[in-house]
């Protein structure tokens, strides 16, 4: 490992050099591509350095145990710093070790959420708006843009299914581990007994793909227009502005009918097939993505579950850590980070030991 760092930290100080570098400056696209890497680089060589500090200060209290004869003031003190020195060692090393982990490489990308209600009928349609809000929420809060692609909205207020866009930095690498089945128990307003039912929801969190990762073949689509339907006025009765894409094949089916315009419902549509061939393709080129994920979408079935939301108790638990919080109100209003804090510790865990998370 230290071999692997101390030629990082070779080329680090070269990337560094380069940078200052008027003539690099101006080739826009190798200072974009350098500026990268030396910011991936960072924090792994500023932790580096505290570790080679650790080391120093290891190696001078030893010396100074050595020398320090019968002082017995001296060698406390010289202790004292050899055991902090080696503290150190031990923390930054761990540090390192989770720095030096293979990088998720759908981390820094925007995603594409998709939310379905499952069991539970018009419950769980409610539910589904009360995800969306909760995850609206949380994008507002770091300053990331969302935008609706699709939604069938209910009656009551509700989502049979709804799909957005999260635009902002590293998107994916905080939201990755929402996707599966969210479980939630509550009263509903239409229950006239106070009887708690259970009802789910389904998430899927896919990374966005661009043009230049996933090439789509023209001819493998074929895309119908309809009429929109839902809310809206005469415009949306009148005009075949909703977007049907389906590709022939894997079978996918798209659909996308939020916009007025045909035009833009269209590059909607294709920007949620493009994630969702891209997810296909990566499952294809490294079948451990589901396993490490484990966040995989099933039935909606009730026993199928990542997360449960228990409204009488103000209770929110993830079943895959055992974490348990009493903050529900404050969860669903987008107060995720903890969460998210620490399942990435867990997974970080989990691969140091060689194991899935």
């Amino acid at each position: 490992m230290f071999e692997k760092l101390l030629a990082m930290q070779e080329k680090y100080q070269q990337m560094n050099t380069q940078l200052a570098d008027p003539e690099i400056v101006l080739q826009h696209e190798l200072y974009a591509a350098l500026m990268k890497e030396y910011k991936m680089l960072t924090p792994i060589m500023e932790v580096f350095a505290s570790y080679q500090t650790a080391q120093q200060d290891a190696e001078e209290a030893k010396m100074l145990l050595n020398e320090s004869g019968q002082d017995a003031e001296l060698k406390e003190m010289a202790q004292m710093q050899l055991d902090e020195a080696k503290y150190q060692l031990e923390e930054t090393e761990q540090q390192l070790r989770i720095l030096l982990l293979p990088k998720d490489p759908n981390d820094d990308k925007n995603v594409i959420i998709e939310i379905r209600g499952g069991a539970g009928g018009e419950e769980a349609s409610l539910f589904a708006n009360s995800l969306f809000r909760m995850y609206s929420m949380y994008a507002e809060a770091h300053r990331w843009k969302l935008e609706i692609l699709n939604a069938s909205p209910t009656e009551l207020g509700g989502y049979k299914e709804i799909s957005f866009s999260i635009t902002g930095e590293a998107a994916y690498s905080r939201l990755k581990y929402e996707s599966g089945v969210h479980r939630v128990q509550r009263v509903p307003e239409t229950e006239s007994q106070g009887r708690i039912h259970t009802s789910t929801v389904t998430v899927a969190v896919l990374p966005e793909a661009d043009d230049v990762e996933l090439e789509i073949n023209p001819a493998d689509l074929k895309t119908d227009v309809f009429r929109s339907s839902g809310a809206g006025g005469q415009h949306i009765n009148k005009t075949e502005s909703a977007v049907r894409i389906t590709h022939m094949p894997t079978g996918l089916v798209v659909e996308c009918q939020d916009e007025r315009s045909q035009h833009k419902n269209k590059e909607k549509a294709m920007k949620v097939l493009r994630a969702r061939l891209f997810e296909i393709m990566e499952r294809e080129r490294n079948d451990k993505i589901a396993s490490e994920r484990k966040m995989q979408v099933g039935t909606g079935d009730r026993s199928e579950r990542i997360r449960t939301y228990n409204y009488p108790q103000g209770r929110m638990t993830d079943h895959r850590i055992n974490l348990t919080l009493y903050r529900l109100e404050s969860i669903l209003n987008g107060d995720l980070d903890e969460i998210f804090d620490a399942l990435a510790t867990a997974d970080q865990a989990a691969k140091l030991a060689g194991q899935n998370l």
